[in-house]
């Protein structure tokens, strides 16, 4: 979702990588699982000299590859590394400790906005997780100039974090993490933080959200940009690969925590349990099918999904509880003939992680998949959860889907998805990629922490189900309505990006951000949000902004249910502190 860019398209094929496999080294031990091509793992042995040549070459090809076919994931085993590792798309780096501090970066691991002149604001779909950073010099900084699709997890930065490269930057995620200085986001318009301590927060622009964090930054909404919630209520942290002293690999699966703050593993004993690796299928985009991955889930086998594009002829049904399905590098599910990409039947403590959901050429209901419908179970002493949810309908591809996400279970924990309906690149347009909606949720207790959802044709984000919680919220309204007529639903304007069903009784969410770009005249939205006027729907700090316009005449009318002000040329952004709205 690029919020100031919208005609400006980066599409610049780049050659094969072809060299990838001669990196990666033997392990310790029983040896080195077949992670195939793109899985490349360093040693603190190699040299120097080589790792980084490595490194280079990869992001010299992914650099400006927003839209290609390759993925890589980089992992480094325990030790210390003199390195500049610069991140491209489709690119996610890793340590291979249990601790961050395990796997030390003397250097940088860095996103600049270079190929736009300083604009990072479609610099998506790439990652870094558990290890340690130390830039140089007393006044060191590391760049992470993000938008969306671009986590930050498990780490510690030894010095500063930038969040922009001097232009702007545009939404971004941090998670379970130390920044021993500030934390500055100049330009970047919204972030959301979770469970994470700095020394600083240093500004902000629209809509930045803190969750169960150490030292927030002080000021009030809406004079300052700030939302901030003590304690993080219910929530375990993404599960990840680590080696063992032994040189055996592991998947390290962290337990829940209730009304958690700061980071998880600063006395050095993460809460969770490992899981051999050998309780994993290995799964290769260039060897696998629906049908292979199927078999290996029948036969209790969790799913490892290396780095590439699946090109799925059927759905990836997982039916047995506690199945961990965990991506590396970007991983790719794409249905080719018009059925779901994945499906998890309504059982307890299922993990999907870091994948990107691509829909495919014909329209398929819908890519995720979580329950049932009519599922009614509680989970609540063992939740299914959703890490680094990626979804795109057209873009990379000419793509449809009615919806990209439909969770039917309850007690299900979101944590960070970018879901997102194209508007620029192969096969964006009103008549070409269409979908209704983006997250629709109808399972009861369902939070979601770091929500991103844009660019539908109809509802973004639909609440159906009782006792629903979001913090932090970020969308944009289709650019490309041709027409009034064309969308509208009933009598009113448009569509609004949230909607909280009219039978809900409970729901709450904080921090919510909702933006237009009409790129045709005449087009309005009458509410941002529309959601039941009760006392157990409650919404904290809304913001609605109109960015630009075809011509003056476009805007969003009222933040919720026509109340809040108007986004229009005349007064571009409109807020709400608290909904209901209290009595004067």
């Amino acid at each position: 979702m690029p919020i100031i860019l919208c005609l400006l398209v980066w599409v610049l094929s780049m050659p094969l990588f072809g060299a990838a496999t001669d990196a990666a080294a033997p392990a310790a031990g029983n040896g080195a699982p077949d992670f195939g091509p793109n899985v490349i793992v360093f040693d603190p042995s190699m040299a120097a000299a080589d790792i980084q040549s490595k490194c280079d070459a990869i992001f010299d090809q992914q650099e400006r590859s927003e839209f290609g076919p390759d993925r890589y994931a980089l992992f480094f085993k325990p030790g210390v590394y003199d390195l500049k590792v610069k991140v491209g798309f489709y690119t996610q780096v890793y340590g291979l400790g249990k601790l961050p501090d395990d796997v030390t970066i003397n250097g940088e691991v860095h996103v600049d906005a270079r190929r736009m002149n300083g604009n990072g604001t479609t610099n998506f779909w790439r990652g870094c997780e558990n290890l340690a950073i130390a830039p140089p010099g007393d006044k060191g900084k590391d760049m992470w100039a993000v938008s969306q699709a671009a986590p930050l997890r498990r780490v510690h930065v030894e010095g500063t974090l930038w969040l922009f490269d001097n232009g702007w930057t545009s939404g971004g995620f941090l998670a379970d993490s130390k920044i021993d200085k500030d934390v500055v986001p100049g330009s970047q318009q919204q972030w959301f933080s979770r469970n994470t301590q700095w020394g600083n927060w240093k500004g902000g622009v629209w809509n930045m959200v803190f969750v169960g964090t150490d030292q927030p930054p002080a000021g009030t909404w809406p004079k300052r940009p700030f939302t901030e919630v003590d304690k993080t209520p219910f929530i375990r942290e993404k599960p990840f690969l680590y080696m063992d002293e032994a040189g055996h690999y592991n998947v390290f699966l962290p337990g829940m925590k209730t009304d958690s703050t700061s980071y998880g593993w600063a006395d050095g004993k993460p809460v969770g349990k490992s899981i051999s690796l050998s309780q994993f299928y290995i799964a290769r985009a260039d060897k696998d099918t629906a049908a292979t991955l199927n078999a290996a889930l029948s036969q209790g086998k969790n799913l490892l999904l290396t780095p590439g594009i699946y090109n799925l002829d059927d759905t990836i049904h997982v039916t047995r509880p506690d199945t961990i399905v965990l991506g590396l590098g970007m991983a790719t599910l794409s249905p080719q003939k018009g059925t779901s990409a994945l499906e998890v039947s309504d059982v307890d403590g299922v993990t999907i992680a870091n994948i990107l959901f691509d829909a495919g050429p014909i329209s398929s209901p819908v890519l995720l998949q979580v329950g049932e419908p009519g599922s009614s179970k509680s989970h609540t002493a063992d939740p299914t959860a959703l890490f680094d949810i990626f979804c795109r309908v057209g873009g990379g591809t000419v793509g449809v889907a009615n919806c990209c996400v439909v969770i039917n279970s309850n007690d299900v924990i979101g944590d960070h998805a970018w879901i997102w309906r194209a508007d620029h690149g192969a096969g964006a347009g009103w008549d070409k990629n269409k979908s209704a909606n983006g997250l629709i949720v109808n399972g009861a207790n369902v939070i979601y922490y770091g929500l991103f959802v844009e660019h539908f044709q109809e509802v973004q984000t639909l609440w159906n189900g009782e006792n629903g919680r979001t913090y932090f919220y970020q969308s944009e309204m289709p650019y490309d309505p041709p027409t009034q007529t064309a969308w509208q639903h009933g009598t009113a304007k448009g569509w609004p990006s949230y909607k909280v069903a009219d039978n809900v009784k409970t729901h709450e969410a904080w921090g919510l951000g909702i933006y237009c770009i009409f790129t045709h005249d005449n087009i309005y939205a009458d509410n941002a949000v529309e959601a039941p006027k009760t006392p157990g729907v409650k919404f904290h700090h809304v913001l609605s902004f109109r960015l630009s316009g075809a011509t003056d005449n476009s805007g969003i009318n009222s933040v919720i249910n026509g109340e809040g002000g108007a986004a229009t040329k005349a007064a571009h952004e409109a807020r709400i502190l608290e909904y209901p709205i209290p009595p004067s």
